[in-house]
């Protein structure tokens, strides 16, 4: 027992630090440059920050598929496309779930812009959008501009009235 709790405590101990050093990053600024990040899509294909260049990002984080806010939120963005594609956005949606978890949420929810897979949580951890536990993304978003500037940060969104909300940021910022 003493041999199991002298490797269990230290064990446990870089677990939380770990954890908690992931969990610290700093929510970039509005007027910071983006962090670039490489993550799969629910189609399986590789999709960078820089493959948008010249054009508005819609970046949001979301907890985990196929639940109520979520579905929500997705289902708002996907109402909006037409005035996003109109004002040159994209939207990029990510969340800590698997390029699978992605694809049948894509299609049980007819989705068709793109949900990055971060299951590592690292782009997750580096943009500050780990929430409380460390076990699943924050509800952030941050609006990208086409030269990678983030022009606002949105926390703890609220998933109704979120798309309309960026929507009317995006139209202020295009002026």
């Amino acid at each position: 027992m003493r041999k199991l709790f002298a490797f269990a405590v230290p064990a446990l101990a870089l677990f939380l630090s770990a954890a908690s050093a992931t969990r610290a990053a700093e929510i970039p600024a509005e007027g910071s440059k983006a962090a670039d990040f490489t993550l799969q899509s629910q189609e399986g294909k590789t999709v960078s920050l820089k493959d948008y260049r010249g054009q508005w990002v819609v970046l949001y984080f979301y907890p985990k598929d196929m639940t109520q806010g979520c579905t929500i939120e997705a289902h708002n963005f996907q109402r909006d496309l037409d005035q996003y594609t109109a004002k040159k956005a994209a939207i990029l949606g990510v969340s800590a779930d698997t390029v699978d978890s992605h694809q049948q949420f894509c299609t049980k929810e007819s989705l068709t812009f793109k949900l990055l897979a971060d299951p590592g949580k690292e782009m997750i951890g580096s943009y500050g959008s780990l929430a409380g536990n460390g076990m699943v993304a924050a509800r952030n978003t941050f609006l990208i501009d086409p030269q990678g500037v983030i022009r606002k940060v949105y926390t703890k969104v609220n998933p109704n009235p979120h798309s309309q909300e960026v929507l009317e940021a995006l139209s202020t910022l295009q002026k």
